[in-house]
């Protein structure tokens, strides 16, 4: 008889797998009851582990997301601001689940170690490359920064762009929920980022760059495929407040 293979999910400790089953057996049925998900392409997302980057519209994104990662059999990690652990309740919540802190400004080696662990297991590490919900006014993804491509290059993984949308109807940013009625909410998987030119040497400051503007242009691309919608010329900057790039 075949040897059976562990399955990702398996491969993270204990603690972090019962941890998302408790969270599973709420999240699930709630997001199914008040809204309407319909998830594309999701054969894409290899089973091995990735990168995933992804659009920042609502602060329900990461439930969202995190629902439709966790459904193909992988654990969902997300890189997160570190202000959160100061919040005692969601402390705790972020520990169990072995989410991780990120300063800004700090030594990220510590964080970047934890990040190598959960994908040589198999998960999946979660990145907004925008930093924060976007302040385009139209919604669209904002410049980006480089960090998911430096760790792309650094551990060999897949970096997987993945779109959403509609999670702003049902919190919108700095606005009051709307749960009723159920709102659509798509997310669509794209297939993993070119970087094969960018691997094998250190990489410099050109090649993130390079790396970043393919990114955030697949991820602008798989949000227009779910909007319907060509999106602008240029992307928006928060540090100058316009939109850059446009002709």
């Amino acid at each position: 008889m075949a040897r059976r293979e562990k399955s990702p999910r398996s491969r993270a400790p204990f603690g972090v797998r019962a941890g998302y089953a408790a969270a599973a057996a709420i999240v699930r049925p709630a997001m199914r009851l008040l809204t309407r998900q319909q998830w594309l392409h999701t054969e894409r997302l290899p089973k091995t582990g990735a990168i995933v980057v992804a659009n920042h519209i609502s602060e329900l994104d990461p439930l969202d997301i995190a629902h439709m990662v966790y459904n193909q059999g992988l654990v969902p990690t997300f890189l997160a601001k570190a202000e959160l652990w100061k919040v005692a309740p969601l402390q705790q919540i972020l520990t169990g689940l072995r989410q991780i802190p990120v300063e800004r400004g700090g030594d990220a080696a510590k964080s970047l170690d934890t990040a190598r662990d959960v994908l040589t297991e198999g998960g999946v590490i979660i990145v907004y490359p925008e930093g924060t919900v976007t302040r385009d006014p139209e919604g669209w993804p904002m410049t980006g920064r480089s960090g998911a491509v430096r760790l792309a290059l650094q551990t060999g993984v897949p970096l997987v762009p993945v779109a959403q949308w509609g999670t702003q109807e049902v919190l919108p940013y700095k606005g009051k929920p709307s749960l009723f009625p159920p709102k659509r909410l798509r997310i669509a998987v794209g297939e993993p980022v070119d970087l094969s030119d960018l691997r094998g040497h250190r990489p410099t400051r050109e090649d993130l760059k390079a790396g970043t503007d393919r990114m955030m242009d697949a991820l602008t691309a798989l949000v227009a495929e779910l909007r319907g919608e060509h999106p602008p010329a240029g992307r928006w900057d928060m540090r100058t407040g316009r939109r850059e790039g446009a002709a």
